[in-house]
């Protein structure tokens, strides 16, 4: 991957969740996260590195033989544009929040889950490299993903996510990513 100071990725992220995860214990109650999660990302010629944190939600239903259940994300990524071999700046900055809608199978006593959520994000700046070119800084970003718990504070997810306006403002173009997700919970 090529990347303008990719030894210096990983002691970012590190330092990111090091302070999202010493701010949740300063938290009120009311307003502390749940969990604090890395996803790292690739597709369409661009890299997604974000950090994030979750808060669950009470509400939970039986549906289909699994418990389906939701949380609130918000997130912080950076993305970078890798064509032939080089790479673009200046980075474009991800916020985002997202409300998510989670099914676990078993009625939640299997480790195996499925998700899917859609959001509100700004791309600052607006996306733009040599073939495609946002047409605004605000975007929803949806996915799908599927994942695993590893006893009962991690768990890794597969995702697909898809950014694009919905059409307020042309160009559109979109993009997608296929991201691995960690999440940690406390």
């Amino acid at each position: 991957m090529s990347l303008p100071n990719a030894q210096r990725l990983p002691g970012l992220l590190a330092a990111a969740i090091t302070i999202a995860s010493s701010s949740v214990h300063a938290a009120p109650n009311a307003l502390r996260p749940d969990a604090v999660f890395l996803q790292l990302g690739d597709g369409n010629h661009t890299r997604t590195a974000t950090v994030g944190v979750m808060w669950f939600l009470p509400w939970h239903a039986d549906w289909a033989g699994g418990t389906l259940s939701s949380y609130v994300e918000t997130s912080w990524g950076r993305w970078w544009i890798d064509e032939h071999g080089m790479s673009r700046s200046p980075w474009v900055s991800q916020l985002g929040v997202t409300p998510v809608l989670r099914w676990n199978l078993s009625q939640g006593t299997a480790p195996w889950f499925a998700e899917l959520g859609i959001g509100a994000n700004v791309l600052l700046p607006a996306f733009h490299d040599n073939d495609r070119r946002f047409g605004t800084a605000f975007n929803f970003g949806d996915h799908l993903a599927f994942g695993r718990v590893f006893g009962d504070r991690d768990e890794l997810g597969l995702r697909v996510q898809h950014y694009s306006n919905g059409g307020i403002r042309q160009p559109n173009p979109g993009i997608n990513f296929v991201q691995l997700r960690w999440v940690h919970r406390f």
